[in-house]
């Protein structure tokens, strides 16, 4: 079952945010001497990041890594990568360098998503592998990830092909992104649904009928809506609370 959240503001939903990712992180590093986190892109969780940052007081055997990347450079004003750096890479005490994974954008889709998908079975967690042999997802301990109007998670688009990727596919291109730049890296839904845990985070009232649709029935042109609820903790505010709980 989602995990539902609402709070007052949106200062608040990053705070409980935040506080989630936190605890989780700490448990994580507690029981196998590391965690790891990925960070999405957007307005939504850059102030999240930046609590973050100091929430967690010991960043030591932390890594990151990221749910998806336009395919620009680590300077650019589009980059993911910058905006974990500008609110969290540089403010977290003891995040080690070889520990943050960047998507190389500047690859390409296709280039790049090969690149990340060989960099997860490397570093992160791995799971057993399948009953005929075949490598399963990595378990990413929490991935946090915002949510468009459309539905959108990642860069897993409303209808797209990219979300029918099976369990072999751990990362990939996008160029037709419907939202600039159209050329983007995305996990994969197997990605996502191996997580521990998939923090969702929705703020202000044009995300209102997402937030509904996501809670809804599973539906392709809904991709929020196929994440494994039972693994997804959705942390919102009272403007984009579903419906029913809007005050």
């Amino acid at each position: 079952m989602t995990s539902l959240t609402t709070c007052a503001d949106a200062e608040a939903a990053a705070k409980r945010a935040a506080t989630e990712i936190a605890r989780r992180l700490h448990s994580a590093r507690r029981e196998r001497g590391s965690a790891h986190l990925a960070l999405s892109g957007g307005s939504t969780p850059a102030r999240t990041y930046e609590l973050l940052a100091s929430e967690l007081a010991d960043w030591s055997g932390v890594e990151l890594w990221f749910a998806d990347e336009r395919c620009v450079g680590p300077q650019d004003e589009q980059s993911n990568y910058l905006l974990a750096k500008r609110t969290l890479i540089d403010a977290a005490g003891g995040l080690a360098p070889q520990g943050i994974h960047r998507i190389l954008g500047e690859l390409g889709p296709e280039e790049g998503a090969i690149a990340y998908a060989g960099e997860l079975r490397e570093h992160a967690p791995a799971q057993p592998a399948g009953a005929d042999g075949s490598p399963r997802p990595p378990t990413l301990d929490v991935i946090v990830l915002g949510i468009g109007p459309d539905g959108h998670v990642a860069s897993l688009f409303p209808g797209a092909p990219t979300l029918d990727a099976d369990e072999r596919r751990l990362c990939l291109g996008v160029r037709d992104s419907p939202k600039p730049p159209p050329e983007r890296i995305t996990l994969t839904l197997p990605v996502l649904h191996a997580a521990q845990r998939c923090v969702l985070l929705a703020t202000g009232a044009g995300k209102a009928d997402a937030v509904n649709a996501m809670l809804g029935d599973a539906n392709r042109h809904v991709p929020a809506s196929l994440l494994r609820r039972g693994r997804l903790s959705v942390i919102v505010d009272d403007a984009a609370s579903p419906a029913p709980l809007q005050r």
